[in-house]
Formats: C-alpha cells, structure tokens, sequence
C-alpha cells in the first residue's frame, strides 16, 4: 500500500534509530500538501531512508510510530498486536473471566493513541489520536476475535481524550454489543464499573497491586482513603481487617459508587463511612492522631509541562498536611499519577513535607503501575505512576 510522505530535517531521524515512537512537529521538512488529521504516513530521513510507518497528526507530537518498516496498517495488524497483547496478561493471570485489567497501554503494546481495558466481557476503548480514532471499528473487530470471543462488547469512550484541534466530535457509544453487567472482578473482589459516565474507563486499574499492598498494611488500622473515587482502597483495607475506614472525594457521585462497591463486599459492614468534602478541608479540619493509615491518590496535578511548578506546590502541601494530622506510627500511601511529574521531581516534593513537619519518616516501598501497564523501554516517558509508602514516627 502506498501511504504518504513525511521527510525529516536533516539530523532529526536519531530518535527514531532509537525507536522511539514519536516524531515532533519541529522535526519535520516536507508535508504533503494533501495531508491529513488521522493519516497513515511513511516517514523518511533527510537523505530519504526509510525510518517507518505511523499516524499524522496536527501538534507538537506529529507522528505516532507503529512500525519501523513499512508494515501496512490493516486489520491483520490490529489482529496481531492486540494478540500479543493479550497473551502478556494471559501470561500475568489476569485473563480470567469477569476479571478487570488493561489489555492496552499505548506506546507500551506498541499501540500509541489507543488504550483499552477490559471488564469482564466488555472492552472499553479510548483513542487519544486521530488515527486510532479513524481506526476504531478495525480495532473493535480485533478485539471480539481475541481468545475465542472472549470480548463480547466494545465501548468506545473518546470525548475527552481526542485532541480538541482535530475537531472530530467523537460519540461515547457501543460499537459492538451492548451493556450487560457493570461488575467487574480484582483479586476476588467486586467493583461495579461505570463505563459510561465515569472517569477514564470507568476504573482505575492501574492501582490493583498497589490496592493489594494497602490489604496487608490494614489489620486494626483507621484508614483514610482520600480522592477515593471507586472506593478502590477501601475495599482492599476493608477484606485486610482494617479497624476502621473513611472513604473522602468531593464528588457526591464518587461517594455514591463507593458506597455501593463496599455494600456488594461488605454488605451492612457498619466500619465504613463516607464524605464528600474537599481533600485539604478535610484534612485541615480533622484531629491530629485519628487515622494511623492515610492514601493520598489524588487526580492528576500536573496534565502539562507548564503546570508542573504548581503541581509540586501542590503535592507538598498535601502531603504535609496528611504527615502533620497521621498518628506516630502511621503508614501514608502517596501517589502521582501525572506524566509530566518525574519520580525525582515527586519525591523531592514529599521531602519537602516531611521536613515542613519536622516528623521521622522513613520509605518502606517505592511504587509504580502494574505489569499490564507496561513502558516500552525505547519510550520512558510512559513510566507515569508514581508511589511511596512511608512509615511515620
């Protein structure tokens, strides 16, 4: 097939010798004249080698590499990625039925613009590219071939996530099947999953072992689950025997789904409560010494390079505050999940609280996402989860 071409400045293919998957638009010499949003393009270096084949579109990332030849883009290697896919989390265990895990990590499946998880027999789909976009019914009819037709539906979620200038007007709707259970299982337990309205997939799935280590740190705890969202932690110190847990979000919706994963666990487990307030109101207004075992899981501080000061501003005053309130011998959970927040850039941020405070703080584990988030060794910018669990005198 002949497909379009993009030739780079001279010097600028470097990046691309070392497979890395995207192509910024400062690097570009020549556009076609013809070319657009969405657009499967080959793309040359200077002197006209061929450096690969990948998604165009407008930006500072202008391409998105999907192969470094000239592969033809086509069902049959939607088909073949998303199997190799599939059997590394079969290879991780997570394949079972009912079960929720990620089956695609963009540049980490060597699939850039798409992710997708899977919750029990539905896949939800969200294209962060024009290209994965335009592709999104190829990609859906991938997908239900996988496993013998494990997949049954496909949810394709993209209002959000496509970038504003392509102008695409993505609906949020099945491509294929249709809505049969909201209850998806993690580690034996059960969460309902709001696909349709809820944040990202509806699931934050990147927290499973992360949520399994918080199990082990439970028994006889007072647990504070801030930004809790699903209630996800809760859960887990919930079945850990944790003495006692309070799940915190602003959003009256997230305290509601939250309630309802715990009922479906515990039903009429009285140890559970739940408040919609703001984090740092909570915070700054609740005893010194009442909680012994604090997750700090807020949303992304920092979605931009430009916000990265106010995010670490942000993250310290945060965890301060949760290191000033946490009982002596208390366990904070502290989490970033923004991309463009490096793990030095996080941690120096945590230091800086817990000298504010002046307490003892020792690290007991160091944090990221789970193995079927994996990053592409040649892109380490997808290495976007950042954790520590700290032990505090």
């Amino acid at each position: 097939m002949s497909y379009k071409t993009i030739r780079l400045r001279k010097g600028k293919e470097e990046s691309l010798e070392r497979f890395h998957p995207w192509v910024f638009s400062g690097a570009i010499e020549t556009l076609p004249e013809d070319i657009e949003e969405g657009d499967v393009v080959r793309v040359e270096s200077h002197s006209g080698n061929l450096l690969g084949t990948g998604h165009y579109q407008i930006g500072s990332i202008a391409v998105r590499m999907l192969a470094a030849d000239d592969t033809v883009i086509d069902s049959d290697f939607y088909t073949t990625r998303l199997s190799h896919a599939w059997e590394l989390r079969r290879s991780l265990g997570l394949t079972g039925n009912g079960s929720a895990f990620r089956l695609v990590h963009g540049e980490g499946d060597f699939l850039p613009g798409l992710v997708v998880d899977i919750y029990g027999d539905t896949a939800v789909m969200q294209a962060h590219s024009p290209g994965m976009h335009f592709a999104r019914n190829t990609i859906a009819e991938a997908l239900t071939s996988l496993d013998n037709g494990r997949v049954k539906n496909v949810y394709y979620k993209s209002e959000t996530t496509l970038p504003f200038k392509a102008s695409l007007d993505p609906v949020n709707q099945y491509i294929i099947g249709g809505f049969t259970t909201d209850v998806a299982i993690e580690n034996g337990l059960k969460f309902r999953v709001d696909w349709l309205r809820g944040q990202k997939t509806g699931f934050f799935v990147d927290q499973r072992d992360n949520r399994s280590l918080l199990e082990r740190f439970s028994p006889g705890r007072n647990v504070l689950n801030m930004f809790c969202y699903t209630g996800g932690f809760s859960v887990y110190a919930m079945r850990g025997a944790a003495k006692r847990v309070v799940s915190v979000d602003s959003s009256e919706k997230a305290i509601s789904l939250t309630n309802a994963n715990i009922e479906l666990n515990f039903p009429g487990d009285n140890r559970h409560s739940a408040v919609a307030e703001d984090a740092f109101k909570y915070l700054t207004a609740m005893k010194p010494g009442e909680f012994d075992l604090i997750v700090l899981d807020p949303p992304a501080f920092a979605k931009h390079r430009s916000a990265i000061r106010n995010a670490l501003r942000g993250y310290q005053r945060l965890n301060a505050k949760a290191i000033e309130k946490i009982a002596p011998g208390g366990i904070l959970f502290t989490f970033s999940c923004s991309q463009a927040i490096s793990k030095e850039q996080f941690r120096l941020a945590v230091f800086s609280a817990c000298a504010q405070t002046g307490r003892k703080v020792r690290i007991l584990h160091q944090l990221t996402q789970p193995a079927d988030h994996p990053v592409n060794i040649y892109h380490p910018e997808g290495e976007y989860l950042k954790g520590l669990i700290l032990y505090i005198e």
